[in-house]
């Protein structure tokens, strides 16, 4: 009974070309689309994930997200490492700042300042130059992303040449040497990340009186992280979340008050909706092709569930190819982009899977009805 399923699915080649592209669309829809969005969502808390060290990080009452540092006064951190439980505690700087390229343009970025004497918040990960190179006279460390796209310098014959160890910026109308080039995570904005001293940075930024972003806190061996910081913040009365809420805190802020996840969403929804409404009207024309052959197949002895073997085996089929393609594509797509990354998690392909499942199921489901109410005697029919 399947072969026979099978030699009738494949002998209506149109129809099937036809459910499997609207399967194909669906699947696609739902795998790039999800994955596009997580992509961008992961980039609003970036900048926690590259600075791995500290279990806590304390910043004032108002922030609402990692980009919205509101300085502190440097009084904050001797405060903060007075708490019992404080392994360690140092101040980064974060701001934005325009560097002037070797070629004289213009580019903006984020200023990153690091601890001076551990240069805790570093990058971890470097494509060129040691980390201790920070340490030397004007030095700072730029993101590969931005040296290759922002800070890339036109030459003569119009090709761009990205920037390298031993370039010279100009920050704050200060002298600025390139010693070495981070991985770091691709920001929200795009744009370049430049690492120095905290000391250092004071002089990059423009005059303030208070420039602390954050404190970046350790807790010492044993010590419970959500103890010690309830400990913070009732002894400083400053903020103070782990590496995790403050991630949470990033992403949900930019879901709150962006139209990220609506935009995302509807479009996701618009491709299952077409995936099924394509792949079910195909297929229920499929099975209504097909009734004869059903009705032939039920007066010969063909039990209700041998004939929702073959229905479901027949959807099952397109299916599978219809999700694969669209996962295929989707794949060419994410490679074929050189500037903007996507990540297909299990959990996603699962999601997009369980997507066409439900497509198949509908449309399966529908046509069954068709062939469970059908009488045999429509074969005898004229």
């Amino acid at each position: 009974m399947l072969r026979i399923a099978l030699k009738t699915l494949f002998g209506h080649h149109g129809k099937v070309i036809g459910m499997v592209i609207g399967l194909a669309v669906a699947s696609l829809m739902m795998t790039q689309q999800p994955a596009t969005m997580m992509s961008i969502l992961g980039r609003t808390y970036s900048f926690i994930n590259d600075v791995s060290q500290p279990d806590i990080w304390v910043m004032d009452p108002m922030v609402q997200f990692v980009d919205d540092a509101k300085p502190l006064a440097d009084s904050k951190l001797g405060l903060v490492r007075s708490v019992s439980g404080v392994a360690w505690a140092v101040p980064i700087f974060k701001t934005t700042t325009v560097a002037r390229l070797p070629d004289g343009n213009t580019a903006s970025g984020q200023l990153i300042g690091v601890d001076d004497s551990s240069l805790i918040g570093a990058p971890a990960k470097m494509v060129s130059g040691l980390t201790d190179d920070l340490r030397r006279t004007d030095a700072v460390f730029v993101n590969d992303e931005g040296a290759k796209l922002r800070f890339a310098q036109k030459q003569a014959d119009g090709t761009l040449r990205p920037l390298q160890v031993g370039d010279i910026l100009e920050l704050n109308e200060r002298r600025a040497e390139v010693v070495g080039i981070a991985r770091t995570g691709p920001t929200f904005s795009s744009q370049p990340v430049i690492y120095t001293t905290y000391t250092r940075a004071r002089l990059y930024a423009p005059a303030q009186r208070k420039i602390m972003s954050f404190v970046l806190v350790k807790a010492k061996p044993g010590h419970d992280v959500l103890e010690l910081t309830h400990e913070i913040r009732e002894q400083t009365g400053l903020a103070a979340y782990t590496a995790e809420e403050f991630k949470e805190l990033s992403l949900w802020y930019f879901i709150r008050n962006t139209g990220v996840l609506i935009n995302f969403g509807m479009v996701t929804l618009v491709g299952f909706i077409v995936g099924a409404v394509v792949s079910g009207i195909m297929f229920f024309n499929f099975t209504q092709d097909n009734l004869r052959h059903f009705a032939v197949l039920k007066a010969i002895g063909a039990t209700p569930r041998q004939l929702l073997g073959m229905v479901l085996l027949q959807a099952a089929i397109v299916g599978a190819i219809g999700y694969g393609i669209g996962i295929g594509l989707a794949s060419i797509m994410a490679m074929l982009s050189s500037t903007f990354q996507v990540k297909f998690t299990y959990s996603l392909l699962a999601f997009s899977a369980g997507g066409v499942l439900v497509i198949c199921l509908l449309a399966a489901g529908f046509s069954l009805l068709k062939v469970l109410r059908l009488e045999p005697a429509v074969v005898f029919k004229g």
